[in-house]
């Protein structure tokens, strides 16, 4: 594991800087890739958003932390694959130890917001799914729209006032494991921007560098 020195924080935008229409997309990004950057990209066009703010967690509820790779480490990889993107953020909403639930990043954003900003919130209809086994999902429902990206031939059940948009279309088969596996044995990843691959090869991550063979 490596121990990073934090940059200076892209944390979510000021409220005066916000525009009409943003939207959360979060995650473990373990690591991001290009097809969590895809998705960003066609929700933006698809609903007209303003800004779409890539929330990694520090202390994701359905994963056993210590299988994850150190929250710095993930929030920088996240920050570098944004860099190109003037509407794309990287946010530290979710840096506190506690566990990241939804509801708790989303009241804490929305506070000193103008009523008039529309807040999306980026999900996969898998998650969506389950969205009646999250904390206070009703609050949740009503806090924020939903932007689900489908999968095709898998329909999902939407709650009671749950506000969706779908977005269809989409054919990412893109791993984050199958990317983690691949980069222990020093092969190529195609799906990582070239900026998160230099930064897991000079820190080591996902055990690059422990194969006596690299392959290009």
């Amino acid at each position: 594991m490596s121990q990073v020195e934090p940059s200076l924080p892209i944390d979510c935008p000021l409220p005066h800087q916000v525009g009409d229409r943003v939207c959360l997309f979060g995650g473990t990004f373990d690591p991001i890739h290009e097809a969590h950057l895809r998705l960003a990209k066609e929700a933006m066009k698809r609903f007209s958003l303003d800004q779409v703010l890539f929330v990694p967690a520090r202390n994701p509820p359905h994963k056993d932390l210590s299988s994850v790779t150190p929250y710095e480490d993930r929030w920088r990889m996240v920050e570098i694959a944004c860099v190109p993107y003037a509407a794309f953020v990287a946010s530290r909403l979710e840096e506190a130890n506690e566990r990241s639930y939804t509801i708790d990043t989303l009241e804490r954003f929305r506070e000193g917001l103008s009523s008039e900003v529309r807040l999306f919130f980026l999900i996969g209809s898998d998650a969506f799914d389950e969205l009646k086994t999250w904390k206070r999902w009703e609050d949740l429902v009503n806090l924020t729209e939903f932007i689900v990206v489908t999968r095709p031939e898998h329909e999902y059940r939407i709650p009671k006032n749950a506000r969706v948009h779908r977005l269809d279309g989409l054919s990412l088969p893109v791993s984050s494991s199958s990317i983690r596996t691949r980069l222990a044995a020093g092969r190529p990843t195609p799906e990582l921007p070239k900026g998160v691959r230099e930064y897991i090869e000079a820190h080591g991550l996902y055990g690059f560098g422990e194969k006596a063979t690299v392959l290009r």
